[in-house]
């Protein structure tokens, strides 16, 4: 997240900036190159124009988004809407506990032009003639930057304005309350926020039972995996990466994951990446197989195994920074989707 500052100034023009639909008849075809060359399957809906600037509004593995790019051709980056029952728990529990009394208006997921990823916020108080307020969270949910109200400003007026017979020494909490009286709430602890992980004794007591201290050398790590999901990573005494997976709301254990050496990569998803990206270089970080538990049902059927696959390129120009491609993989090994951000916090970031 080193060039938010940049971003800040790049991104919230935007929102103001006049834009003309075009034809892409219209569009140069170095913008129309850069579009390939970023994404290798979409489809246009329409295209913008604007000052120094064009923007496609296109389909990306079933998701919409726009592209923004120069008049000479370079992308710039690219915005997902987002639901916020998507994003990251931290991130949704931050605004919950900080912004009482506010709404969000609209959450988007930012690609960046050297490498850089992040969730956009934009927040308004509940009311008539408010201003937008950006919120800009890491790809874990961590606040990074903002030009919202301090939180505990915000708490203050909206707890008075919520409970009129309590009094501050706040003249501008005063000039908002219609009563007075009673005694000053009690301060807040400023405290760091901890992000508690929604284990429960069943959860824990069906991994220790599957998993017991004596087949674990390291772990478990509990990590929230949205949405509503719970993981326990480890180790076995095979010296083997392991997760296993439940659903926080009903304790239930949905599949275990199994991390792959080199030695054991799925023949067909090896071949599959070699023609993919033939003449590439690109470097397979990550291969596992999740296989579901064998009470989990999804329409009354067992579902079958998948594998889910992270690779790495070197983005051309920016010396190490790398670019990574998460994918899934049927049981046959038959590429099935992409995905578009991190599993969670424990996942290659």
């Amino acid at each position: 997240m080193k060039k938010i500052v940049l971003l800040l100034l790049l991104v919230l023009p935007l929102a103001t900036m006049a834009q003309t639909k075009i034809k892409e008849t219209q569009v140069p075809k170095s913008v129309l190159n850069a579009l390939d060359r970023k994404y290798d399957s979409y489809k246009v809906k329409t295209w913008y124009r604007s000052p120094g600037q064009y923007v496609a509004e296109f389909v990306y593995d079933g998701q919409h988004g726009r592209a923004f790019f120069t008049h000479n051709g370079d992308w710039q980056y690219s915005s997902f809407p987002t639901k916020q029952e998507d994003c990251p728990t931290a991130m949704n529990r931050y605004f919950i506990d900080n912004y009482p009394g506010y709404r969000i208006r609209s959450i988007d997921y930012v690609e960046q032009m050297d490498g850089d990823v992040y969730y956009r916020m934009m927040i308004v108080k509940t009311g008539v003639g408010y201003d937008d307020n950006e919120l800009i969270f890491d790809p874990r949910g961590r606040l990074q930057k903002s030009n919202a109200p301090d939180p505990d400003a915000v708490k203050r007026e909206f707890y008075t304005l919520n409970n009129p017979d309590d009094d501050v020494d706040d003249e501008h909490l005063r000039n908002l309350k219609s009563n007075k009286g009673g005694k000053r709430p009690a301060p807040v602890e400023d405290v760091p926020e901890v992000i508690s992980i929604d284990t429960t004794p069943t959860i824990t007591a069906h991994f220790a039972k599957i998993c017991p201290p004596s087949k674990v050398v390291e772990g478990p790590e509990w990590v929230n995996r949205v949405p509503n999901l719970v993981v326990a990573y480890y180790i076995n005494r095979q010296g083997v990466e392991m997760e296993e997976v439940y659903d926080a709301a009903t304790d239930a254990h949905i599949m275990s994951g199994k991390v792959l050496d080199k030695n054991h990569y799925t023949a067909a998803i090896v071949k599959y990446l070699e023609q993919k990206y033939k003449g590439e270089s690109y470097k397979i970080e990550r291969m596992i197989i999740y296989t579901y538990d064998s009470k989990w049902r999804v329409d009354g059927k067992k579902p079958k195994p998948y594998t889910y696959v992270v690779i790495s390129q070197k983005v051309r120009g920016l010396g190490n920074k790398l670019k990574y491609t998460r994918m899934e993989f049927d049981s046959g090994g038959n590429f099935t989707g992409l995905l578009s951000q991190p599993l969670d916090k424990n996942d290659i970031q």
